[in-house]
């Protein structure tokens, strides 16, 4: 039998115990309890920046804390991918990562530090194909015109994207290999430039992301051939599929956006992001305003760390190909 000098220790410990463990549950109970910091590793205004923004106004209204965007621009988005994984894994510091800095990057870039497990992936938020484009000058209207100038003239035209190693420069390698094309890649510093140049009629031909590219086709000043998925998008239905050409059958390749955090966030914290979220994804109004940009929204069943280890594969043979090397 113990003593009650014993029982009283046994209770003492006890107590201490249950202090001891008392502030973590509060604390992942109580997350979120302040504004939570979105990091977008582009800055303002491109696809990634408006799915953040997008993002961030639905997550604050799920989680009930304001959720501030902060651009962290350069590098491919590598900068702020970086800084996204440097932060404390206390879910108050989120980056919306674009299949650039979280997939392609490391497999061209030798100075990128991080790799996809120093993410905890939370879930897949929307992904939209390319668009593979011509300069208005070239007199290119279709698919079959523009394989038919290319093979006539090997290595006379070139294409333009948004950067070495880029999806769009992945998915324009893509084409060329599937084509048994000879082109010359020219990569630009963003979108404005890529389109000053097709339009001036001193690039005959280049692969804008679709919401990128919707306003520039919808314009007349380039003339759209084709999008990078299986299937015509949905959003632009009278734009062929690059798939829908015997030559280009395999070309399958988009650009998508996930929502990561730092690694080792707490289970329980994941979960609640996880399930704002699929509530988010669910919501009409988000939908609505993913659609208009050329974006379809994930599946929330998609295990995104999976999903962007498949991507990562098919990437490395693209780069393969390519020779890619940044």
């Amino acid at each position: 039998m113990s003593s009650p000098s014993c029982r009283a220790c046994v209770g003492t410990l006890t107590a201490a115990l249950l202090l001891a463990a008392a502030p973590v549950a509060w604390s992942q109970a109580a997350y979120p309890s302040k504004p939570i910091n979105l990091i977008v590793g582009y800055p303002a205004g491109g696809s990634t920046d408006l799915t953040g923004r997008t993002l961030g106004d639905a997550l604050a209204k799920q989680l009930g804390v304001p959720v501030l965007i902060e651009n962290v621009g350069g590098a491919g988005g590598t900068i702020g991918a970086q800084k996204a994984v440097s932060a404390a894994p206390d879910g108050y510091t989120l980056f919306v990562g674009a299949s650039n800095e979280v997939a392609i990057s490391k497999l061209v870039t030798k100075s990128v530090k991080y790799d996809l497990k120093d993410f905890t992936s939370i879930g897949l938020i929307a992904s939209q194909p390319m668009v593979l484009v011509a300069s208005p000058a070239t007199g290119v209207k279709n698919l079959d015109e523009f394989i038919a100038k290319v093979k006539a003239a090997p290595g006379k035209y070139s294409y333009g994207s948004s950067g070495v190693g880029t999806a769009l420069h992945l998915a324009g390698e893509l084409v060329k290999e599937q084509g048994k094309l000879q082109m010359t890649h020219v990569p630009y510093k963003g979108v404005a430039p890529l389109t000053t140049d097709l339009v001036g009629n001193n690039i005959e031909f280049g692969v804008f992301v679709l919401s990128s590219g919707l306003p520039h086709i919808k314009a007349g000043k380039v003339v759209a051939l084709g999008t990078t998925e299986a299937k015509r998008s949905a959003i632009t239905p009278d734009i062929p599929a690059l798939s829908e050409l015997p030559q280009f059958k395999n070309v399958d390749i988009n650009s998508w956006f996930a929502l990561m955090a730092p690694k080792g966030l707490p289970a329980p914290i994941a979960a609640k992001l996880k399930k704002a979220l699929e509530e988010t994804m669910a919501s009409p109004e988000f939908r609505k305003k993913m659609e208009e940009t050329g974006n379809v929204v994930a599946d929330p069943k998609v295990d995104a760390g999976k999903y962007i280890n498949t991507e990562i594969a098919k990437y490395s043979k693209i780069v393969q190909f390519a020779k890619i090397e940044n």
